[in-house]
């Protein structure tokens, strides 16, 4: 008993007792506000950023409660503490500027979770932001497309201070695409431009005013010049053909199955004009030689 009793006599026990149930209570708070509260936000992104946010203020204040437990232990090292703080601020200079990415990343509006972004060279949807990191599904390399090749990428959020940050599917979730058809000369170019807009009309139609509303809205929110979402058809001439060009809005992973769809009803409706509107193909012509004569004088002896 008296050992008991000095125990709890002892400082360095009673601030560790201290640390440790203030902590236990810290957290107990934060995850019972992420289950009853922030588990009732509807918003999805709104909801992860709040659970972030709490467990970020759980470490903020178990620091504090370590620091002002300790506090009166720390007054002869202030000089030394300032010291080895601007050392180790150097030598963790990049974990500061991810630490500061992940601030700009959560409030500045570069991305959230669910996203489609590029950064630098890898491509994909973010999976999740985490302090320091950002988790991306990466999309796209030795697979053809925007689908998915099942490496997970880990970038700093240090990277946004530092190169472009691209988002396919920010305030704007559509991207203009196009595909373009050669035709043979002597087609039919009135049939084969209504082909081609009947296909656009009905493969993409449907995101037209959809997208117009969504680039209204950015129009309210920055300087833009209106945009024509509705499928357009253009041509060049070439050297070889007439070239067809279908332009149209698509969701930012949707175009690789809408360009499939466009493909497929372009071939079916080409063919189906039996030889009025006929594909072109590059040929090649092979050319005999000039003929040569050659006369051999011989001298005479």
């Amino acid at each position: 008993m008296e050992n008991l009793e000095q125990l709890f006599k002892n400082p360095s026990f009673i601030r560790i007792i201290t640390i440790v149930v203030g902590i236990i209570l810290i957290w107990f708070i934060v995850k019972f506000l992420q289950k009853k509260l922030f588990s009732k936000i509807h918003d999805i992104d709104n909801r992860y950023k709040a659970k972030k946010i709490g467990s970020f203020v759980g470490y903020f204040f178990s620091i504090i409660l370590i620091a002002i437990t300790f506090s009166d232990k720390l007054g002869g090292f202030t000089v030394a503490l300032g010291v080895a703080g601007a050392g180790i601020a150097f030598a963790l200079q990049e974990i500061i500027a991810s630490f500061a990415g992940w601030l700009a990343i959560m409030f500045g509006g570069f991305y959230k979770t669910g996203d489609r972004v590029q950064l630098g060279g890898i491509k994909g949807d973010v999976m999740d932001i985490g302090v320091l990191r950002t988790t991306i599904m990466e999309t796209g390399q030795w697979v053809d497309g925007d689908l998915y090749n099942g490496r997970i990428v880990l970038v700093a959020n240090s990277f946004v201070f530092k190169e472009p940050v691209f988002n396919y599917s920010g305030d704007f979730p559509f991207l203009w695409d196009e595909i373009k058809i050669p035709i043979q000369f002597g087609s039919n170019y009135k049939k084969a431009t209504e082909i081609l807009e009947k296909c656009g009309k009905e493969i993409v139609g449907n995101l037209s005013e959809k997208s117009k509303e969504k680039w209204t809205v950015l129009q309210e929110k920055y300087k833009l010049e209106n945009a024509q979402t509705d499928a357009m058809v253009s041509l060049i001439v070439t050297d070889n053909w007439v070239e067809y060009t279908l332009r149209y809005v698509v969701n930012y992973n949707k175009r690789r199955v809408t360009k499939t769809a466009l493909f497929t009803s372009i071939l079916a409706k080409i063919e189906a004009t039996n030889g009025e509107v006929k594909f072109a193909s590059a040929t090649f012509q092979l050319v005999d030689p000039p003929e040569f004569k050659v006369n051999i004088k011989q001298d005479k002896m």
